[in-house]
Formats: structure tokens, sequence, C-alpha cells
């Protein structure tokens, strides 16, 4: 079951402040219906998140456990660093969407906002680390609609009561945490400990 709690933990957290966030904020506004956005948030993300998933599966199988152990520190730290950073949108990123509806506008926009996020990238590196990529991809997922869901919501109100900057050093915290970890295995595994 960690293959499903700690993605779950380590998104919803990485995913405050997020773009893809801001995105579900512009999309609530926009078309003021939550539910065809929320069905689309899971749609893209699972899409987005089994192929992410599936490549951190693979690249695994490339690796002797020390050497994997070394990159996802590597890569754990990097995406410490990059949750330190706002993220912002453009206004216009869903815009030229617009006419397709909510939810094929958010499968489509959040799909896009996806590719290369940190979280993506968190989802290659839990699934290379964890194995039962399938929860790992349910765990992100499950992170994901954690912090986008009550943004959809709740609307404006959410967004500007959050401790953004508190909860991104905690998310950064958390991938620090995992970088950590990382290196103690990748020590563990080489005979050093």
């Amino acid at each position: 079951m960690e293959s499903l709690f700690v993605p779950t933990l380590i998104v919803s957290l990485a995913e405050i402040g997020d773009k893809t966030q801001l995105l579900a904020l512009l999309l609530a506004a926009r078309f003021r219906k939550p539910w065809p956005i929320i069905w689309g948030i899971v749609a893209a993300t699972l899409a987005n998140h089994f192929a992410a998933g599936a490549v951190g599966n693979w690249v695994a199988s490339f690796f002797s456990a020390a050497t994997l152990s070394w990159v996802l520190a590597a890569s754990f730290a990097a995406v410490a660093l990059w949750t330190l950073v706002p993220d912002k949108i453009d206004d216009d990123e869903a815009s030229g969407f617009k006419k397709y509806g909510p939810f094929l506008t958010t499968l489509i926009a959040f799909f896009l906002a996806e590719m290369g996020d940190k979280t993506q990238v968190a989802t290659v590196m839990l699934a290379a680390q964890y194995p039962h990529f399938i929860l790992v991809v349910l765990g992100t997922t499950l992170g994901m609609l954690a912090a986008n869901v009550p943004v959809v919501l709740a609307g404006n109100f959410a967004a500007d009561r959050l401790p953004l900057t508190l909860i991104r050093r905690l998310a950064a915290a958390a991938f620090a945490a995992l970088a950590a970890y990382a290196v103690y295995q990748a020590l563990s595994l080489s005979g050093v400990l």
C-alpha cells in the first residue's frame, strides 16, 4: 500500500500552487460546471500518469538497484528544488479550447499542462521506485484530485486562503526526504552501509 499512499501524499502536496491547480481555478471560473471539469481532470491525469508510470517502470528495468537509487536521489532532489518555485499560467492557455465545453477543454488542457510538469516527473520517479506502478498511478491521480477538486468546487475562496509558500516548502521537504531515503538505499545496495 506504500505504492499508493506515498504518491498520493507527495503529489497532493506538490500540486498546491502548481500550474494545473491554477488551470483548474481558471476552468472553474470560466465554465462554472464543476463535475465535467473534475471528470476531465480524472481522465487527463490517468492517461498522462499511466504513460509516465509505464516509462518509470520500464526505465527501472535497465538499471541496477544501486544505480537506480542514485538516479532517483538526484531526481527527487531536483524536484524538491523545483517545487519551491511558484508556477504561473497564462490566462489564454485554456481559452482556445473553450468552444469544446468543460469536459473536453479540461481533458486537453490538463493533459498538455501535465507534460513535463513536476507531478509527471514525480510519477516517473515514483513508478521507478515502487514495484506496483498501477498503484503509483492511482496514488498520483488521487493526489491530483485531492489538490484540484477543492479548488474547482470552492473557486477563488480556496485559492486565496491557502498558505502556498508553506505548502510548497512541505512538498519540497517531502521530495528532499525521498531523495535522502534514495541515497540511503543506494549506499546500502552499494555495500557502503
